[in-house]
């Protein structure tokens, strides 16, 4: 019989020490004013998350709006769609691959006010496009931006963040994500699409404030020799009247270890590339559900269906949805545990994905033909689908598939990856693997929403679905045999285990 993952004790080991002196009264006196500070911190940089949300989903309004556009130099064929939708990704990529770099060159803090630069460049070019290559750059920039900060501020949270905190605060960049493209899809409403280019300026100008006056990750500080620094970044985050020496002397400590460069024998020691491929299967694995390829034609794939309601209300309501949800995982991961939501995710993106897939096949279709995207090409003879009409109650099926998805994913596929992200990579590596996990990421992203166009035109809408149901019980099992519990652990005793040697694949 294997030993458990986690809290596993050994004669001569305490893999995950419960109450280790001193007391975790003295540890974690933390009281109003370090909440406040460290939540202060948190909320300066997950504006980058806001925005890095708002652009992702810029596409689904602004894709229907120019492909009807009077204007010959913006108006979008299906291929140019297709790249608008997708190059976002390409930049994201990007952005990852310099995060290897800059996140431990600049520093977690520095690297996140950075991301403002091509951000606020990207926005401007495509509020102010005349023509197809400033909206293909434009989206290129922001997703840069937001490629760069998905590996830099989970990092900077988590390393800023008390071991009893961490889960909640962790799930707030996916939060803002989610805030981010409601926000999005709620303005699409209102306003024309040069103008919700216009309105994603604010946050990124907000972020640049707010982030001048929070201290710069103490961890970060520490690898870099400005002890003095460090100490009082952590002084600052966790309030005057805090005892932070048991804190500030455990992580010294493990920066003291780990203070030489990363080597490639090192790179081979399990306790090294054990959590990193854990990591990187993880954001692969979270693509594969199908998540950037629904939120970026979310309102075209509505076009495409039998729906009760107008497209993008519908797109609204799963905005929504996928807030309420981020926020219940916010709550409930320093309870739950985060292995409980990874299971309960999978299964709801199953479940969802399998039954838009049937539906598409078997259900109704709309009652006017779709030119928003063309999503899905005529069924072969003999197979057609009855027409719904405006007010049948079957035509629900879609939003409330998509809206079981949409909440399964924000509640644990979607926050915890990049919480475990940032949990599980050595310090010595954290820089570089998140980078590197951003990277696979988005490239994965990039191949689905480009290809999918695609697949849908060449063998319906239902294939792609029920390709991400068949992923999301590939999810199941990696959740059960490979994805460690770290609810209620430092981020050192969570490295320690790994150095240990204990097995990571059981509970």
């Amino acid at each position: 019989m294997q030993e458990p993952l986690l809290g596993a004790e050994a004669p001569d080991y305490d893999t995950f020490p419960e109450k280790p002196p001193p007391s975790p009264g003295e540890r974690t006196r933390v009281g109003a004013l370090q909440n406040k500070r460290v939540f202060l911190a948190t909320f300066a940089a997950v504006l980058g998350n806001f925005s890095f949300g708002y652009a992702l989903v810029y596409t689904s309004p602004v894709i229907p709006a120019l492909e009807h556009s009077l204007d010959p130099n913006l108006s979008l064929t299906k291929t140019q769609a297709s790249w608008f939708g997708s190059v976002f990704t390409l930049g994201a990529a990007a952005g990852g691959l310099s995060a290897m770099v800059l996140n431990d060159l600049l520093g977690r803090k520095l690297s996140i006010m950075f991301s403002a630069v091509p951000s606020a460049a990207g926005y401007a070019l495509m509020a102010g496009a005349h023509g197809l290559w400033m909206l293909l750059l434009g989206r290129t920039l922001t997703g840069f931006a937001g490629g760069l900060t998905a590996a830099c501020i989970p990092v900077y949270v988590s390393e800023i963040a008390p071991a009893g905190v961490r889960g909640a605060l962790g799930a707030t960049p996916q939060l803002m994500a989610v805030f981010g493209s409601l926000s999005l899809y709620a303005l699409g409403l209102l306003l024309p699409w040069r103008w919700l280019a216009v309105a994603g300026e604010g946050p990124v100008l907000v972020m640049i404030v707010l982030l001048s006056f929070m201290p710069n990750s103490p961890r970060f500080l520490l690898s870099r020799g400005r002890d003095s620094e460090a100490l009082q970044a952590l002084a600052w985050l966790r309030g005057a009247d805090a005892d932070i020496r048991w804190e500030f002397e455990q992580i010294q400590d493990n920066v003291r270890r780990q203070s030489s460069h990363l080597s490639w024998a090192e790179a081979r020691d399990p306790h090294m590339y054990r959590p990193i491929v854990i990591a990187l299967l993880m954001r692969f694995l979270q693509q594969l559900t199908g998540i950037t390829p629904i939120l970026v034609y979310l309102q075209s794939i509505f076009d495409s269906t039998a729906v009760l309601l107008p497209p993008e209300d519908d797109a609204a309501i799963v905005g929504a949805v996928r807030l309420l949800s981020v926020l219940i995982a916010a709550l409930t991961m320093d309870l739950a545990g985060r292995k409980a939501l990874l299971f309960v995710s999978a299964a709801s993106m199953f479940a969802a994905n399998l039954t838009l897939g049937l539906y598409v096949h078997f259900g109704p279709k709309p009652l006017t033909p779709n030119g928003t995207m063309g999503l899905e090409s005529v069924p072969p003879a003999g197979t057609e689908q009855p027409l719904a009409t405006p007010t049948s109650y079957l035509t629900l099926v879609p939003l409330l598939a998509t809206m079981l998805f949409i909440m399964g994913y924000a509640m644990g596929w979607g926050p915890i990856t990049w919480l475990l992200m940032s949990e599980i990579l050595p310090l010595r590596a954290r820089g570089v693997a998140s980078g590197l996990c951003v990277l696979v990421s988005w490239l994965t992203a990039f191949a689905l929403t480009k290809s999918f166009l695609l697949v849908v035109n060449a063998f319906g809408l239902q294939v792609p679905f029920f390709f991400f149901a068949a992923v999301c019980s590939v999810n199941l099992a990696f959740t059960g045999c490979c994805v460690p519990e770290t609810k209620g652990r430092s981020l050192e005793q969570i490295e320690a285990f790994f150095r240990n040697g204990r097995r990571s694949f059981l509970r």
